[in-house]
């Protein structure tokens, strides 16, 4: 087997121990052209997925609409959904990495508009019963229907990654559940939370603290040397992603130091991550997307034996669901 195919062979045995231990969803990233190994057939593998688990839901965070045929993508999901019996949930984005829209060959400033039109189909393209035209900017289909059906109605559940009151806002109005990221601090998503859920009870009636999951990095230590190790190593890391930009400003180094004093990280003792999934928990958020960096399944055994019980729903603690995102 190839290298690719050996860690390729080893995730796929991590999300199996992953659905034994209790862990309740898988949401995978999409990056293309990175040269660091990560997945860019993140519908390809979940499918792939959807024939080894039974119980594990299966989501994206997220899939890059402006860089999708809407057509295929639909007929994709649809697929997926249809052989997970209804365990996909879709998550999209737009897009934020300057040469992965320059490696499709896709100006990034069209990105907005090109998310827009292509969600507008793909709902449509679920919903609509018979054949049906689109006329838009970016795509134009002429009298076409999607198949199969998805199993879940009217379609998958929608999540969007958002940062902004704009974006928050817009994913209440719309009825789309809310992927909060990985760098804010806790009170800054106590916020977003409280924002979102306003929004969408205005809008819609049906605010539900499931529709909103929080993404933590994670990272299991026995001592605050190696805590503070890893966060640096953790923060450079980051910041090199581009995911830190909104943190000091345009300055790496300021980023860095934001980050490495910030509560968003769950570095630590099994017992610093209690506390900091109960802080979370008070603001509100009922799961929580944890990106291991690690790695490993001994992480994943030492989470679910020493961490999961303190917010087990059976117990005094009422739990929030955990997730992992890969």
């Amino acid at each position: 087997m190839s290298g690719d195919s050996l860690l390729l062979a080893d995730y796929l045995d991590y999300v199996l121990l992953a659905e034994k231990l209790g862990f309740t969803n898988i949401f995978m990233v999409e990056h293309h052209f990175t040269g660091g190994g990560q997945v860019s057939s993140s519908l390809g593998l979940l499918t792939y997925l959807a024939a080894k688990t039974s119980r594990i839901r299966l989501g994206t965070a997220v899939i890059v609409l402006p860089w999708h045929n809407p057509a295929i993508l639909a007929e994709t999901v649809a697929t997926l959904d249809v052989l997970s019996n209804g365990r996909f949930d879709f998550g999209v984005g737009k897009g934020y990495r300057p040469q992965e829209f320059s490696g499709f060959c896709i100006p990034q400033e069209e990105a907005s508009g090109r998310f827009d039109e292509a969600l507008a189909f793909l709902r449509s393209s679920w919903t609509e019963t018979d054949r049906f035209s689109h006329q838009g900017k970016f795509w134009n289909f002429e009298q076409v229907q999607i198949e199969p059906r998805t199993v879940q109605k009217p379609h998958p559940p929608l999540w969007m990654g958002a940062t902004s009151a704009e974006s928050i806002a817009r994913a209440a109005a719309e009825g789309v559940n809310l992927l909060l990221d990985q760098v804010a601090p806790i009170a800054e998503i106590g916020k977003r939370v409280k924002l979102y859920a306003r929004i969408r009870d205005e809008a819609r009636g049906d605010y539900n603290a499931s529709q909103i999951a929080v993404t933590r990095g994670l990272f299991i230590v026995g001592s605050e040397h190696e805590r503070l190790n890893v966060i640096d190593k953790y923060a450079k890391l980051l910041g090199s992603a581009g995911a830190l930009k909104w943190l000091g400003g345009d300055n790496a180094e300021a980023q860095s130091q934001a980050y490495k004093v910030s509560d968003a990280p769950l570095i630590g003792t099994p017992e610093q991550i209690i506390e900091r999934l109960a802080d979370l928990e008070r603001c509100g958020v009922d799961t929580v997307l944890i990106s291991d960096m690690s790695g490993s399944k001994e992480t994943l055994r030492t989470f679910a034996a020493e961490i999961m019980p303190a917010f087990d729903p059976r117990g005094p603690a009422k739990s929030a669901p955990v997730a992992l995102k890969g």
